[in-house]
């Protein structure tokens, strides 16, 4: 009993058509039109195989396929349909088609499940609207709050409360609609690797023992905007040149202070007025802070705070350093890692166990249940770009092992 390759590749290709920038890779944000339309196709997929199909207040999809077991809990895979601006075609919607696929070979082949089997579409699990990872996995588990969505914002400043509102959901519910831990047996989550390991090894699974937890700060750094020109250097108060010296630093603390597995990334800056001739008056960026311990974070984290502190100082800058969004090294169950090994081993995959460098919503879910990963290579360790790549044959491979861990998983 095997996946179809043809069904996968069919669904993937069918939904990153479906993107606001053609030609120049998937972008595709929660609660945009784009996402509408994905939404429109997965849901009559999920209808056409009978799946029980809710959708919650921050636009979570939760697709159930009952044989006869209702009143049990489910086994829940899943991931992401939400993309980065200019992203690739595989990352999180890969974790959704595959486990369509699974709910599609069970159901054919008439597979006797003691348990209910669940699929799961996050929403909002990159941060592309409001820089704040994961939304959607955290209000379904408790950690953010309807509060909270009414404090975190988009760059036009309206905030994810009215975002979700307009999008036609009932957010104002989402308290009540918390994943409860009777409602779950087990969580399983194919995702692409987003790196490099399994493609330069030259192996096809990974199974995933630890995701790292990740902080992500907002530096703001407010200056005197003047000319460009008759302005002279000792008379500056250039919230750029600032900006600069944090950033370099935060390269710096990453690999001299901290972990070996911490890492820090500014990828976004806004400068105002953003002119070529004018200084600027002031700028905001963000710091990706990432490792499996904490401790790696903590040192980054009190290396940016102090060193904003010194620079602002120095050069006559008014300063600001909040944390917008955090989620916690998660180490996965090893009950599911035993699982999903001994599965790889009986049907001869090849496979190694590693660590995940990107955050995933399943890192916000073992608090309620066992959680396990599985990933498939990444060509180039490309990812979050629009050369992401990731063989079918390699994904069919990894959906077959989906499919059969989620059978052991029902049936135990």
């Amino acid at each position: 009993m095997e996946s179809c390759i043809e069904r996968i590749k069919n669904d993937i290709e069918n939904v990153t058509r479906i993107t606001a920038t053609p030609n120049m890779g998937c972008t595709r944000f929660s609660y945009s039109k784009e996402d509408s339309e994905v939404r429109e196709y997965l849901i009559k997929e999920m209808k056409d195989l009978g799946l029980s199909i809710k959708v919650d207040g921050v636009g979570n999809i939760r697709a159930k396929y009952i044989d006869n077991n209702e009143d049990k809990p489910s086994i829940m895979m899943g991931s992401h349909i939400d993309t980065v601006a200019n992203g690739g075609k595989f990352d999180g919607l890969t974790g959704v088609v595959t486990a369509l696929e699974v709910i599609r070979v069970i159901k054919e082949n008439n597979v006797k499940i003691n348990n209910p089997i669940e699929l799961i579409a996050f929403a909002e699990e990159e941060g592309s609207n409001f820089g704040s990872t994961m939304v959607g996995s955290k209000i379904l588990t408790g950690a953010y709050k309807l509060e909270d969505l009414k404090k975190i914002k988009n760059d036009d400043g309206i905030s994810a409360y009215q975002v979700m509102k307009d999008f036609g959901l009932d957010v104002d519910n989402v308290e009540n609609e918390v994943l409860k831990k009777e409602e779950v047996k087990a969580m399983v989550e194919l995702h692409v690797e987003q790196g490099g390991i399994l493609d330069s090894e030259q192996i096809s699974i990974g199974i995933v023992q630890a995701i790292v937890g990740m902080k992500t700060y907002k530096v703001k750094l407010k200056g005197v905007s003047n000319h460009a020109g008759s302005t002279p250097m000792y008379l500056r108060k250039d919230p750029m040149v600032g900006a600069a010296e944090i950033i370099i630093h935060m390269e710096k603390a990453a690999k001299e202070k901290a972990l070996k597995d911490t890492v820090a990334t500014v990828g976004k800056i806004h400068c105002q007025p953003n002119g070529s001739n004018v200084i600027p008056g002031q700028i905001e960026f963000n710091v990706d802070i990432r490792d499996v311990e904490t401790e790696g974070m903590e040192i980054v984290a009190r290396e940016l705070i102090s060193k904003t502190k010194e620079v602002a100082e120095k050069r006559g800058l008014e300063y600001k350093v909040d944390l917008i969004g955090e989620s916690e090294c998660v180490k996965l169950s090893s009950k599911l890692i035993n699982i999903i090994e001994d599965t790889a081993l009986e049907n001869k995959y090849n496979f190694i166990k590693m660590n995940s460098g990107a955050v995933h919503d399943s890192a916000m879910l073992p608090g309620i249940t066992d959680v396990g990963m599985i990933f498939v290579p990444s060509i180039n360790g490309l990812s979050h770009c629009p050369q992401e790549l990731t063989k079918f044959e390699d994904i069919k491979l990894g959906c077959d092992l989906l499919l059969k861990t989620v059978i052991k998983l029902a049936n135990e």
